[in-house]
């Protein structure tokens, strides 16, 4: 573990009351696509927002090992909720990347700012003085329904030369949000539509995405800040995923009862609970290696591989459970169908898939590089 990751910051503990709150909702919020005020209350009162902010500002500076167990035990009640919790953690430790005076204007009033990130570049923003003119629409921007800010990835230029990609903070008030996030699974995380319309953004609400991308943070010298993206591979949307997996074992179990009680179905499940507890396995491994600071080519591609290979073991479990919990369990609504449909969403993430980078990473590993 590197030196300043604290790991008493009593996030763990916090997610239990909230996966129970969260769980006594999660019909609820699937029926109404929308988190309860009170799920939304308790993930910052629990400190989901502040677990990667600096201490200067109020924030834990907390591990990403705890982080990842909150948001798995926040997940077996709700998929959703774990989603947007994580993202609150996950999307702050982006936002550090800013300048000084751009961390105070998010954090200086209080750690537990609310920010909906929009990774997928969109939108252009071109220069100004003090800063940028920023327009354009960004899908996908999870919780940003109670987000305080949101941080925009977007084309940068002034139309000579290549534009540069860059992250630019825009408190709310500054954009609006089009109302587009209509997914079979994972439906109360509001992952809409953000439209920004020739908004002045100032150049300390700015910074320069190969920063995040490299790891290298100008803004912050904290461990947890100067991490390579890569490196955390997934971990942000698979932590909900491995909690909402948990939750389906036991939902599972819960009707495997009576006549529904058969060797077929027991087999299913105990052979669900091992893929599941693998990929709780691999999940916690590229935690703990981000907290240790371990970042050579070859351990980030281990990384990567490890998602992508967590993300499959949890869809073929969820597969084994819908079939062992039979037709009684896909009934619309239920706990395990709701589950089956939260994993199947989460696992379908561009960032959790051997097709992307995952594979030739990892295979330069096994192989060496192509010729």
């Amino acid at each position: 573990m590197l030196t300043g990751i604290r790991t008493d910051t009593g996030l763990v503990p916090a997610a239990e009351r909230t996966a129970l709150l969260a769980g006594g909702y999660a019909a609820e919020a699937d029926r109404t696509r929308a988190l309860h005020p009170e799920v939304v209350e308790a993930i910052a009162a629990d400190g989901f927002a502040r677990h990667l902010v600096a201490s200067r500002w109020g924030g834990a500076e907390g591990s990403f090992e705890d982080l990842t167990r909150a948001v798995i035990r926040v997940g077996e009640g709700c998929a959703a909720t774990a989603w947007c919790a994580s993202l609150a953690a996950y999307s702050a430790r982006i936002a550090a990347h800013l300048p000084a005076e751009g961390q105070r204007q998010l954090w200086g009033a209080g750690p537990d700012t609310a920010v909906a990130a929009g990774l997928i570049p969109s939108g252009k923003a071109v220069p100004a003085e003090g800063g940028w003119r920023l327009s354009g629409s960004w899908g996908y921007v999870s919780g940003v329904d109670f987000a305080d800010w949101v941080l925009l990835c977007a084309a940068a230029g002034s139309g000579e030369g290549p534009p540069e990609l860059r992250f630019l903070a825009v408190p709310r008030g500054g954009f609006t949000v089009r109302r587009t996030w209509d997914n079979t699974g994972m439906r109360a995380t509001g992952s809409h539509t953000v439209t920004v319309e020739d908004v002045l953004v100032p150049e300390a609400l700015t910074f320069a995405r190969p920063e995040l991308l490299s790891g290298r943070n100008a803004g912050s010298s904290l461990p947890a800040h100067n991490v390579p993206f890569q490196a955390l591979s997934g971990l942000t949307f698979l932590a909900p995923a491995v909690g909402a997996a948990a939750g389906a074992l036991a939902a599972c179990a819960a009707t495997l009862t009576g006549r529904r009680r058969t060797e077929t179905g027991e087999t299913r499940l105990v052979h669900a609970s091992g893929l599941v507890h693998a990929a709780r396995h691999l999940v916690e491994e590229n935690a703990r290696t981000a907290d240790q600071g371990l970042f050579s080519p070859q351990i980030v591609a281990r990384s990567e591989r490890n998602a992508a290979c967590a993300a499959q073991l949890l869809q073929e479990a969820l597969d084994l459970l819908v079939r062992a919990g039979g037709t009684s369990g896909l009934t619309v609504g239920a706990p395990l169908e709701r589950f089956w449909r939260d994993v199947t969403s989460a696992t379908s993430h561009v960032a959790l898939q051997y097709g992307t980078s995952a594979a030739r990473s990892y295979a330069a590993v096994l192989i060496g590089p192509p010729e």
